[in-house]
Parts: structure tokens; sequence; C-alpha cells
């Protein structure tokens, strides 16, 4: 496969008249600047194309169901989180394979080629196992085969409901396994991605310090080589938890005990003091970042200026999936550094525009989240790639880093053309190649939940 772009974002820097050779295993055989047109797909603007660092796709049929005030007076992530747990209740395998699919078909179509679903929902409504312990993540598994998106599964592992290791509450009991019986879930999980193509990849979650025993972390990491997740310093009510029960502030006591490095993501980060963010940036671990959810829920503000700073790396994801939206999340990082700071184009280097530096970091960080060799159009590196309209009234006349400036600022998703997923070309002119019966499942779902909802 060749495509032909006006310009193109290669690891070199921005080049006009691109030809990018695609080789018969999905990956960057020959990235060639100054070139003919020859018999290629012609584009507009050809970018590589982020993984979406952090999903709970279920979540997805809940987008716009909470935000109205229940009898708190002060509604906030904690109240949120009940409201989630009722809902998952009513959820049978095939809701969830429908709604995955789903979310994953929305991700390709707002310009991501991979999915890292943190999927954490195992179990029947009550916490009994299935008989296939990992009916569930299965499921998701069916989802990418349906979608063709490039998966990186992280079963979660989730034993406790709090660091006292109190039993799992009514809503979490779907969650909910010890360390054995979740390295057996793991292994059957990892038996069932082996049916997709060869780009997907298994990694694993403890959920969090609140949920997973800090001497069982060890076990845990130990079920794979891939892509380590984990939520941390998301609420101030868990940082404080933390603090009480382990003597120390979730980041210190991860960079003190766990020695993370770049296979380890943390997602969310949002309640850090600046030492923690210095030393957690400096180990190598990506910051996940929801900018999207963390506002919906309240989090607060990721230090992104100075994780950067720091030589962090970062990537992004929808986590809730209240809005699929990349171009929205950098849109939304960048300016809640620039409320909290009151300037103007905080992330900006001298070398790079605010867009072009956002746009690189997630596409590097999010292939090192997903484990995936991609980030970049760089032979060797998987064809993860996303085209542009060029044609756009946004983008007329935009050459450069201009491009991604507007991009993000000016414009939205709708920009995007066409996507590739280790060279499957899975969305054209805008829509993806089974929109129609993907999205006729994921109705089919909704209206059987009804009034669940």
């Amino acid at each position: 496969m060749k495509i032909w772009a006006e310009q193109a974002l290669t690891s070199q820097g921005w080049a006009r008249h691109v030809l990018v050779t695609v080789g018969t295993d999905g990956r960057i055989m020959d990235v060639q600047p100054d070139a003919p047109k020859s018999d290629a797909q012609i584009v507009g603007i050809l970018l590589p194309a982020p993984a979406n660092a952090h999903s709970h796709a279920f979540q997805r049929a809940m987008a716009g169901l909470t935000e109205a005030r229940g009898p708190n007076p002060r509604d906030s992530f904690w109240t949120w989180r009940k409201l989630m747990f009722r809902f998952l209740d009513r959820l049978t395998p095939e809701h969830v394979e429908a709604i995955a699919a789903y979310v994953q078909m929305e991700m390709l179509e707002a310009g991501y080629a991979a999915n890292v679903e943190f999927h954490y929902l195992h179990h029947q409504p009550g916490g009994a196992p299935y008989a296939n312990l990992a009916e569930l993540s299965d499921r998701i598994s069916a989802a990418a085969a349906t979608t063709g998106i490039g998966l990186t599964l992280l079963p979660v592992h989730y034993q406790f409901g709090g660091l006292d290791r109190r039993p799992l509450g009514a809503g979490q009991v779907r969650f909910g396994n010890d360390p054995d019986r979740f390295a057996r879930l793991f292994e059957c999980a990892a038996a069932a991605l082996k049916t997709l193509p060869g780009d997907c990849r298994m990694g694993v979650a403890p959920h969090s310090l609140r949920a997973v025993a800090p001497d069982t972390l060890a076990q845990t990491v130990t079920l794979t080589d891939g892509p380590v997740h984990m939520h941390l310093a998301e609420q101030q009510a868990e940082v404080d938890e933390v603090l009480a029960a382990l003597g120390k502030r979730p980041a210190e006591w991860v960079v003190e005990n766990i020695a993370p490095d770049a296979r380890c993501t943390f997602i969310h980060c949002t309640q850090m003091l600046p030492h923690e963010t210095e030393a957690l940036a400096g180990s190598g671990a990506v910051a996940g970042l929801c900018p999207i959810t963390e506002s919906s829920l309240g989090d607060g503000i990721f230090d992104a200026t100075r994780w950067l700073g720091a030589g962090g790396a970062i990537a992004v994801g929808s986590d809730s999936n209240i809005r699929i939206a990349l171009s929205e999340e950098l849109r939304v990082l960048e300016y809640s550094q620039r409320l909290r700071d009151q300037s103007r184009a905080v992330l900006a280097t001298a070398s790079q525009s605010t867009g072009h530096r956002l746009f690189s970091a997630v596409a590097s960080g999010g292939a090192l989240a997903a484990g995936r060799p991609s980030g970049k159009l760089k032979p060797g590196l998987l064809a993860d790639m996303m085209a542009l309209d060029s044609s756009h009234i946004d983008l007329m006349n935009r050459r450069g880093d201009t491009v991604l400036d507007s991009y993000i600022f000016a414009g939205d998703d709708r920009m995007v053309l066409d996507v590739w997923s280790a060279g499957r070309h899975l969305v054209q002119q805008g829509q993806h190649v089974r929109q129609p019966e993907i999205t006729r499942a994921y109705r089919m779902a909704m209206h059987d939940l009804g009034q669940s909802l």
C-alpha cells in the first residue's frame, strides 16, 4: 500500500510531497519526501495516529445522564461513582460487546488508531463468575475483531474496597478477584486475544492502591511483560486515604516502592505536589491524561508544565467516554494550564507550537502506554496514521505547525478523513467502514437497556 501526502509530519519533522509505503505486515517500509504521486492514494495532510491510552468502554452508555444534582448539595466524583455502580449491574455480555464496538468505532473516527482498554468489569451481577472466567474480556476482543482497532487489553485486578482491605461493596462485586483467580482470568483473556491481528497487545492493570494490596502488586505485575497501568492520585480523598494507611502520598509511595519505568502508565495524576510530579516524570513512566473526563468529574488540573519540563511522557485517553474527541482532549489539556497560570501557549516551546508539542507528545507517549511500536511516521513502525482534510475551511493554506494548531484549537475531529491501524484502512471519508452495522448493534443494546439508564 502506498499513500502520498501533500504534507506530512514525519519523524524528521514536516515534509512536502511525502510517499509512505506500507508492507503487508502493517509496518511502514519507507517514508520518502519530495516524491512523485505514483499510483498511491492521495491525501492532504498525513499524521501519526495516537493510541487512546485509557478507556472504560461500558461507561459510554451513561454519557449525558449524570448531569443533574442529587440530594447531596455538593455533587462529586464519589456521587457519580455510585450512579455508575448502579448502572453497570444491568449490563449483559451482549451489551458490553455492542457498546465496546461502538466506542472503538468512535475512537477510530476521532483519529485514534488503538484502544487501551482498562477493563475491570469481569463477573455477573452479584459477583458470580461466568462459566468462561474471561467472558467480558473476550467481548472486548470480539469488539476489536469487528472494528479492526489495535487493541491493548488490560484486565484489571480489583480486590478490596479500600486500603483497610474492606470487602467490595454491592456496586463493585462484578470487578473482584483474589490474586489466584485473577491470574486465571488473565490467562484466559490472553488466549482469546491471540485470535486478533498480531499488533494487538496484552497488559495488566492493578486498579489503584485502594483496590489492590501493596504486597500483591508485584505478583500482579509479573503476569505479563506488557504495559502496566494504574489509577493514581485522581482525587484528594484518595490521596488522604493512602497517606493515612501507607504513610506516603500515592505518587511518593509508588516512586519509592515499585521503581516505575517506561512500561508503567499512571492515570490522571491530578493531585500531585511539585516534588512528586518531578520524581514520577523522571522515572520514565507515562502520565495517562483524560482531560475531558477529569473536567467532568472535577478531578483537578494535571501539572503538564512541570511534568513535561521534567522530561515526562504523556498520553491521552477518553476514560468515561462522555466525549470521544482527540482534538478536544488536547485543547482542554492546554486550556487548563492557561486557566491555572493565566497565560497563553503554555506548552509551546521555542521550536514547536502548542499543537505540535501536544500532538507529538501524545503520539509517542500513547505508543509507550499501549506497548505498541508506533507514534511516528518512520520505517519499521506500525502504520498507525490519520489524514486530515486539507480542503477544510480552517486548514486552507495552512502549513507545518499551524496545521496542528488549527486542527486542535480552531477545528475538531470532523477534519479527520482517513485512519489506518497497522495499515488497516478503517476510516474512509470520515466514516468507519462498518459504521452501519456497529451503530445498529449499539442502538439495539441501548433500547434493551431502556429505563435502566
